[in-house]
């Protein structure tokens, strides 16, 4: 299985990146089996904005920790799938390889940037370290270049506070300084990974509109991976939705806005709080995810879905092309997609 170009055609021309094509993952515990990520594909190319979008345990962190080389293993194991920067599978690379490709062909932003900074030094150093290991920069050179990122992404006074500690900086200010460390070595692909966590709405905007304006400026590809549609509204070319570590539907985002052509995909966005719904109760998808230990035969959405039918609970729908670049993985894929 190929990964499939779901753009918007605002980048077909672009270079290629990054392809994850046909990625299989599973954890080994002591407690069975979890199958983790089940035949992912996806591809982002230079300038294109991929959201990833799901909820938490779907699959969306542990594929880019996959992309990273960061996935504990054991007991992770990867049994099949490529994972292609430039052509070039990084799964077959040596340790040496592969490290010169993270953070400078490849970066990452957590979404908890407090703990991903180091408390004992100040976030000049951190940022200048890798300037200095990567770069061959003296301290004066790379603290130099903290500065510039750190005002780069709009903090105050950068001058000043280049010597300060993280837990002087406020929640938005630390992602702000988690963003100019992921972008220190210029990487080509950028990789979100809940930026806007646990921020206010008025902060996840400035995030957002800074990783856009960023990203359009230096021409990278962003994978925004997120549970929040509303997040990505503004920002995304193109989405894919994933539902117990496999992709169900995948769209240009103004298509997928339009009519979603999932189920899971429905429900998300009519999860969403509404301006003229003020006042009433809140939709919500009833149930719970399955157990990635013990995956249900059939549709794995099939026992939380309204439109379930037998078919769903015995046979796993593979994905359909549905035109316009777009693909979903329900036996009932077309009759979404052309409802009136």
């Amino acid at each position: 299985m190929s990964t499939v170009d779901y753009s918007n055609g605002d980048h077909s021309n672009s270079e290629l990146l990054l392809e994850v094509d046909d990625l299989w993952l599973e954890f080994r515990t002591s407690d069975g089996v979890a199958k983790v990520l089940n035949g992912v594909s996806y591809n982002v190319h230079a300038g294109e904005t991929l959201a990833v979008l799901g909820e938490s345990g779907s699959g969306k962190s542990v594929t880019a920790q996959a992309i990273m080389g960061i996935v504990d293993m054991p007991p992770g194991v990867i049994t099949g799938g490529e994972i292609r920067y430039h052509g070039e599978d990084l799964l077959k690379l040596s340790d040496t390889r592969r490290r010169e490709i993270r953070a400078e062909g490849i970066s990452i932003i957590f979404q908890d940037a407090l703990s991903s900074l180091n408390p004992v030094y100040t976030v000049g150093f951190q940022i200048g370290e890798q300037l200095r290991l990567r770069r061959g920069m003296s301290r004066k050179e790379a603290q130099k270049r903290a500065i510039e990122l750190l005002d780069m992404v709009k903090i105050p006074n950068a001058k000043g506070r280049v010597k300060q500690y993280p837990h002087e900086f406020s929640g938005g200010m630390r992602q702000r300084a988690m963003i100019a460390m992921s972008l220190a070595l210029d990487p080509e692909v950028l990789i979100a990974d809940e930026p806007t966590t646990a921020l206010d709405v008025t902060v996840q905007a400035q995030i957002m509109d800074l990783l856009k304006e960023i990203q359009v400026e230096r021409q990278m590809g962003l994978i925004l991976i997120t549970h929040d549609l509303g997040v990505v509204a503004e920002v995304a070319d193109k989405i894919a939705v994933m539902y117990a570590g496999r992709i169900v539907e995948r769209a240009a985002a103004t298509e997928l806005y339009r009519m979603p052509g999932h189920p899971y995909t429905l429900a998300l966005m009519d999860s969403m709080p509404r301006l003229d719904q003020r006042g009433q109760t809140l939709n919500t998808i009833k149930g719970l995810p399955p157990s990635l230990l013990n995956i249900p035969p059939g549709c794995p959405f099939a026992p939380r879905c309204p439109r379930a039918q037998d078919i769903c609970t015995v046979e796993l729908p593979e994905s359909k092309d549905l035109g316009l670049g777009r693909t979903s993985a329900c036996h009932f894929a077309e009759e979404l997609v052309n409802r009136v």
